[in-house]
């Protein structure tokens, strides 16, 4: 495969909404592409390619260099995405069409120091799609609109294999992959992942109280879902792995865990900071995540700990067929024999709908999100399918704030701004507390969009100052205190809920709100 047709599927990848489109573009090309690489296209998009890490200030010096600064300036500011602004503004030179094969390997082994004449010498042979294919290949921020996963089941479909067995082996496979390609052509299912494999997770599906009028109470359990993330530990002959629900082994970031899991067997539950009895914001496992190494001093200050939710797999024997009241009874008794700091989220006793809605509505801690509710016979499948497991959130915060800055978005919506910054009212001054990126209809964005080009009161880069005029509702799940933010708190994933054209900027929320919800 030449960084040409690699360019041109990763242009129709983030031109094609559909799901199934995407998964055809990507059949088609693990047909029509040789190895390896097939394979190195499938880790670039799943993102486990390891390149040298190259930075946007990189790059942007080096266009600097070629290219008149204030038009790079102008340019990025108008068009949102680096890796597109110095495709375009490169000058043109020399077209070459290397193998995707040796673009990869250079950026991978080459000495750091060698890394700009590499990349200056490799954008003056390129044409514009090319250099944008390079600059996102080079940077790993591919931007569309495939997640790994997506990319994972792509192959499974095209491949003609079960997706659970794919996920499983996959933490343990390597790019180009090239045993994975040969599975597929009909040789042997790749075993070097038989030692502690990750499982694909259970998941659940939103509900509320209407749609549980409708089934039986007393067909479900239900529990707490806690605000931390959802995991699955794995301990299988010695081998120990900590995994994120989409399989990314997590391990190195928490060794505190990893050294608690004295089992035989593969446990679902949640991560979680806890200081003796005490769970801990989410703010505070945030820090401890994306770590390749942990110093003593933050293990000490935030020790992690898991609650359970699930069992798939105990001493040898495979569980995920079982009834979930069968498999809770199982995991009951196999928490008596683990450490304290592992332990079982608790059962929630109810009688009826409304019995688990006022329980939702007073929940014991604040880092609980809601409630989750699983069927008592269900077993435990893989993937998302409604009917068997729900979740139950509360009601998200909502807050009137000012839209302060904005900035252009990225892929699809580079033409637009849609990034914003918003704040509330300390004394006479606006101070700002998030930002957001979606929670906005389209109609809605374009709206926002013209607000911001009309408005506009100073530039700072590729950031916009708007006149303190536009209010929107905010939505969000939670709050922090937060030393990083001069406001002091940090929201947890805010949304914009709704635009207020109908309140005048002054009637806004006030930073004193939110310091009160610190405090319930």
């Amino acid at each position: 495969m030449s960084l040409t047709a690699f360019a041109t599927l990763l242009e129709r990848l983030a031109f094609t909404p559909q799901r199934l489109g995407k998964e055809r573009l990507l059949a088609d090309a693990f047909t029509r592409m040789p190895d390896p690489e097939r394979g190195l296209m499938l880790a670039a998009l799943t993102g486990d390619l390891k390149l040298r890490q190259v930075t946007p200030s990189l790059l942007r010096g080096l266009t600097e260099m070629r290219a008149d600064a204030q038009l790079f300036s102008y340019s990025y500011d108008f068009v949102g995405d680096l890796a597109e602004t110095i495709a375009l503004i490169w000058p043109e030179g020399t077209r070459t069409d290397p193998p995707l094969s040796e673009v990869v390997h250079e950026l991978a082994t080459a000495p750091k120091t060698r890394l700009p004449a590499l990349i200056t010498a490799r954008l003056d042979s390129l044409g514009p799609s090319e250099r944008y294919a390079y600059l996102k290949l080079a940077t790993g921020a591919l931007r569309v609109g495939v997640s790994a996963r997506l990319a994972r089941t792509a192959f499974a479909v095209w491949a003609n294999l079960p997706l659970a067995q794919v996920e499983e082996i996959w933490h343990a496979l390597q790019p180009p992959y090239l045993d994975l390609f040969a599975w597929a052509s009909g040789g042997p299912r790749p075993e070097a992942a038989a030692r502690a494999p990750f499982r694909p997770v259970m998941l659940s599906t939103p509900t509320d109280l209407d749609q549980l009028s409708a089934l039986d109470p007393a067909d479900f359990a239900a529990e707490w879902k806690w605000d931390g993330i959802r995991i699955q530990a794995v301990s299988d002959g010695g081998t120990r792995r900590l995994y994120s629900r989409t399989g990314e082994d997590i391990s190195t970031a928490f060794p505190d865990v990893v050294d608690l899991m004295a089992f035989d067997g593969t446990l679902d539950g949640e991560l979680l900071v806890r200081r003796g009895d005490e769970i801990a914001s989410f703010a505070d496992l945030q820090q401890r995540l994306n770590r390749k190494t942990v110093t003593p001093a933050m293990l000490r200050s935030h020790p992690a700990g898991l609650r359970l939710y699930d069992v798939l797999i105990w001493n040898g024997q495979d569980l995920r067929d079982e009834p979930y009241d069968a498999r809770r009874a199982v995991l009951a008794q196999a928490v008596a024999t683990l450490n304290p700091r592992i332990d079982l989220s608790p059962d929630l006793p109810f009688a009826t709908w409304d019995d688990l809605a006022a329980l939702r509505l007073n929940p014991p801690a604040a880092v609980i999100e809601g409630v989750m509710i699983k069927r008592r016979d269900s077993p435990y499948l893989a993937g998302r399918m409604k009917g068997p497991w729900f979740k139950w959130k509360r009601d998200p915060h909502l807050i009137d704030a000012v839209l302060m800055y904005a900035q252009r978005g990225h892929g699809k919506r580079s033409g637009y701004y849609s990034d914003f910054t918003f704040g509330v009212w300390n004394g006479d001054d606006l101070v700002p507390v998030g930002k957001a990126y979606f929670g906005f209809t389209d109609a809605e964005l374009k709206d926002l969009d013209r607000f911001v080009r009309t408005n506009t009161i100073e530039r700072f880069g590729v950031v916009r100052s708007v006149a303190r005029t536009k209010v929107v509702e905010v939505a969000f799940e939670g709050l922090n205190r937060s030393s990083r933010h001069k406001s002091g708190v940090a929201m947890r994933f805010p949304r914009i809920n709704r635009i207020r054209d109908d309140k005048p900027a002054v009637e806004a929320d006030h930073l004193s709100t939110l310091q009160a919800m610190l405090t319930n």
